[in-house]
């Protein structure tokens, strides 16, 4: 394990900062996979509608992602380890509960406060792999982004074992690698030099939301309304549509192909980054996402042909998603973090309040129709892309 020496402590430098980086995402990712999986029991719970789903939906996505840029912000001005560290502490003691809140008004508090501990963690840690990356800093923000991916494959897997084996009473202790990964951040990663006043990040950056940066961003929230759409209404569409049961095995294990395999496109994508120009394997991976989305209709669930589609859509629906953040933060060099919660936190969150609209259509059109109109909004965000990514090339890295 790679150490240095910061003030008499003992810190973790190098690969050995990026893994514990990569096991806290994991952990804390893995929650958001777990609520993604548990939306069909939450309306045969509490007796939700499609609408009221995705306002739990929206209501995780506003404390979790909306927030990221202040967070950000505040990763700026006072340093990532403190941020990084009470974040995923927070995360891993609230979200950790979701299973066993015994209302809806609590569940949405828990999911609120739970969030804003992930929100504290993303743009510091996303902040921490870059540096900690050197000369292969889009490997290691492929790294990074992916293991929050895997986190969100894994946790559906996870959660609905647990519930079919042993029930909903132990999962609270779900929340033990969350602590044990928080409090190693908070001793093992060092402390930054404080950074002079006339240096730090402004608590509202109108450049950086007016320009190139924000541009990006609305394009990242077209792409993540199309990934957000196939994780909370694709439980749904087997649900209703196909006949499968809310806690069927089939529904975790489509959840987990699909980000699993997002995880994969993020770690490729971010390893072409480092030798290959940017604009192109940005924008061609939104393109190709539209039609291996549409696909996934074609064939029954269950099948070899429909989990290999699921898998391709996921390898290329995230797999922009390293590339936008390396481009903002390339666009805002001295806001990295701030950069980072905008392309990584606005966008997730902005695409949960958007997918508000998406739960009415699929009440009006029905599910399907919902869904493959939530995908079309790919089109527009390759088309941002491109034209944001082609007027800044001087100031990409590629």
């Amino acid at each position: 394990m790679a150490v240095t020496r910061d003030r008499r402590r003992t810190v973790l430098a190098g690969g050995s900062l990026t893994f514990l980086l990569i096991l806290a995402h994991t952990n804390n990712d893995g929650f958001f996979g777990m609520f993604s999986a548990l939306l069909p029991t939450f309306q045969a719970r509490f007796g939700l509608s499609e609408t009221g789903l995705a306002l739990l939906v929206a209501t995780l996505s506003l404390s979790t992602s909306v927030t990221q840029p202040l967070f950000g912000v505040l990763a700026d001005r006072i340093g990532q380890r403190l941020l990084a560290g009470l974040g995923t502490l927070l995360c891993a003691a609230l979200l950790s509960q979701i299973v066993v809140v015994p209302s809806v008004l609590l569940l949405v508090g828990v999911l609120f406060v739970g969030g804003l501990g992930s929100a504290a963690f993303h743009p510091s840690g996303m902040s921490l792999a870059r540096t900690a990356g050197g000369e292969r800093k889009g490997m290691m923000v492929g790294l990074f982004g992916a293991s929050g991916a895997l986190g969100m494959a894994l946790g559906p897997v996870v959660i609905l074992y647990l519930l079919a084996r042993v029930g909903p009473g132990p999962t609270p202790l779900l929340m033990i690698p969350g602590l044990l990964l928080g409090l190693a951040i908070l001793v093992l990663f060092p402390k930054r030099a404080t950074v002079p006043r006339q240096q730090r990040a402004r608590l509202f950056d109108r450049d950086l939301v007016a320009g190139p940066v924000g541009l990006l961003s609305l394009a990242g929230i077209l792409r993540a309304t199309s990934f957000v759409t196939f994780t909370s209404a694709m439980p749904l569409w087997l649900v209703k549509i196909q006949g499968y049961a809310p806690d069927s095995p089939l529904i975790g294990w489509t959840l987990a192909t699909f980000t699993f395999s997002s995880a994969l496109g993020g770690v490729l994508a971010g390893a072409l980054a480092d030798h290959f120009p940017r604009r192109r394997l940005t924008v061609g991976a939104i393109l190709l996402a539209l039609p291996f989305l549409l696909a996934i209709f074609l064939f029954p669930p269950g099948t070899l042909a429909f989990f290999g589609t699921v898998a391709l859509a996921g390898l290329v629906t995230n797999a922009s998603l390293p590339l936008l953040i390396l481009s903002g933060q390339d666009l805002a060099p001295h806001a990295l973090s701030t950069a980072s919660g905008m392309l990584m936190g606005l966008s997730w969150g902005t695409a949960g309040f958007v997918y508000i609209g998406i739960g009415l259509l699929q009440e009006i059109l029905g599910i399907t129709d919902a869904m493959i109109l939530s995908y079309l909004l790919l089109l527009p965000a390759a088309a941002l892309a491109f034209y944001v990514l082609s007027r800044h090339r001087v100031a990409m890295s590629r």
